[in-house]
């Protein structure tokens, strides 16, 4: 009989967090096989066509990769208020995201988005339902 090795919660949230990471990479990279996305990026007539708004764009997505680090390193007052805090923010996120990509060629785009909401779902229930101390 296999032993179920117990994870802690901290690896689970890095894990979640690594898992919806990859999900947002995938759904960006598959978005550049949509009719006219590489012709928008040589032309510059795309959402992201300021160094503004470039570097917003890459603030944001830089909170998912660095809560994969950040729920294993720190304590778990601010790991627990940051994950359902980011969470919260990511799931909602997607979940508008989702509901207006609802077209033709992005239905992918929306299956990921869906995913990644269900998955910061589970990360927000994992951190509101922190193992609490023994006495």
């Amino acid at each position: 009989m296999l032993k179920n090795q117990e994870v802690g919660i901290k690896v689970k949230l890095a894990a979640l967090w690594s898992s919806v990471t990859f999900c947002y990479l995938y759904g960006d990279y598959f978005e550049l096989y949509t009719p006219d996305k590489i012709n928008s990026l040589i032309t510059g007539e795309n959402i992201l066509d300021s160094p503004t708004k470039l570097l917003v764009a890459s603030m944001l997505l830089a909170i998912p990769s660095l809560m994969v680090a950040l729920s294993v390193v720190l304590g778990p007052k601010i790991t627990r208020f940051l994950n359902i805090l980011f969470g919260t923010l990511f799931t909602v996120m997607m979940i508008f995201i989702g509901v207006n990509s609802m077209v033709k060629w992005y239905s992918f785009y929306v299956f990921l988005a869906f995913l990644e909401s269900a998955i910061t779902i589970t990360i927000v229930w994992y951190a509101y339902k922190w193992p609490k101390k023994s006495d």
